[in-house]
């Protein structure tokens, strides 16, 4: 069979979202894709969820697979992405499974303004789930600090970020990408493992002339680092200080490099006294590790 978009989704201590990830996705009009769910989790709970959420919401069109060991979010992704080009999809959509949506024509919509204006990227409007408030509506990279900012986050949405358009960055928890894309920048990149991975993929968009296309018609809902602790845990300090490092030194040129570090050792003595004693380590391994990198 060849589907005509790839829905690719790593799962990782998942299994309390997936119930309306499921939900959301057995409602969609739209059902000429497959689905690969990628398992990274270091138990049998999320492979478990799924499995249940497959045969309760009767998704027909999907491989499952289990990793044996946790690879990462970039790898995982990287599974998927290839499978689904090898059966032939002409998209991929990456999705978190933390995500829900509300339009049962989501996925019909999305697909058909790709075709018609033949975009090769399309990110829609996400709202945090639990406040309702905008998380990201498009977004930028800053080419002299390797930051990443998200337009309108935690704005109550007003209809002021409704006019659709180009964007500069979006993360890629809810992307649709034309394998043209894949074809010539290349896949994720799997050193990154989880954070900045998506950062480093928009960036080499950017180069190649790929633009991004904010569909703000579109909305889904998400629930922010639900499967990683939240942005202050260990786990999420020491990927986040790494990959901002090894971004800047794999992405940046001499000038650039300069700036980005010089902003980002000068503004680490402030994040580090926000640090408990126990976030400290992580952070400071972070650091010594992306630099090894």
């Amino acid at each position: 069979m060849t589907a005509k978009v790839g829905l690719v989704t790593v799962l990782f201590n998942s299994a309390p979202v997936l119930p309306g990830f499921f939900e959301s996705l057995s409602k969609q009009s739209f059902n000429d894709y497959w689905l690969f769910i990628i398992d990274n989790s270091i138990d049998e709970l999320s492979y478990a969820a799924a499995e249940e959420g497959i045969a309760k919401y009767g998704i027909k069109n999907v491989t499952l697979i289990r990793n044996a060991s946790n690879v990462g979010v970039a790898t995982g992704n990287n599974q998927g992405i290839k499978l689904s080009l090898e059966m032939g999809c002409e998209y991929v959509l990456l999705l978190n499974n933390d995500i829900e949506f509300k339009d049962t024509g989501l996925l019909n919509k999305m697909l058909t303004l790709a075709d018609q204006r033949q975009e090769k990227l399309i990110v829609p409007k996400i709202y945090f789930f639990d406040s309702g408030k905008i998380w990201c509506a498009g977004g930028k990279i800053n080419p002299w600090t390797g930051t990443t900012l998200h337009t309108g986050e935690g704005d109550v949405d007003k209809g002021q970020f409704d006019v659709a358009g180009y964007t500069n960055y979006a993360p890629t928890c809810f992307m649709l990408i034309h394998r043209s894309v894949f074809d010539a920048i290349g896949v994720m990149d799997d050193k990154y493992f989880v954070y900045h991975d998506d950062t480093d993929f928009v960036w080499r968009s950017n180069l190649a002339k790929f633009r991004i296309y904010y569909w703000p018609e579109g909305e889904v809902w998400h629930k922010v680092s639900s499967s990683t602790g939240g942005s202050a845990s260990p786990f999420s300090i020491y990927y986040g200080e790494r990959n901002r490092i090894y971004f800047i030194r794999k992405n940046f040129g001499a000038l650039a490099k300069l700036v980005a570090f010089s902003y980002y050792f000068a503004t680490r003595p402030l994040k580090w006294k926000l640090f408990s004693k126990k976030l400290r380590v992580p952070f400071f391994k972070g650091v010594l590790d992306g630099l090894k990198m």
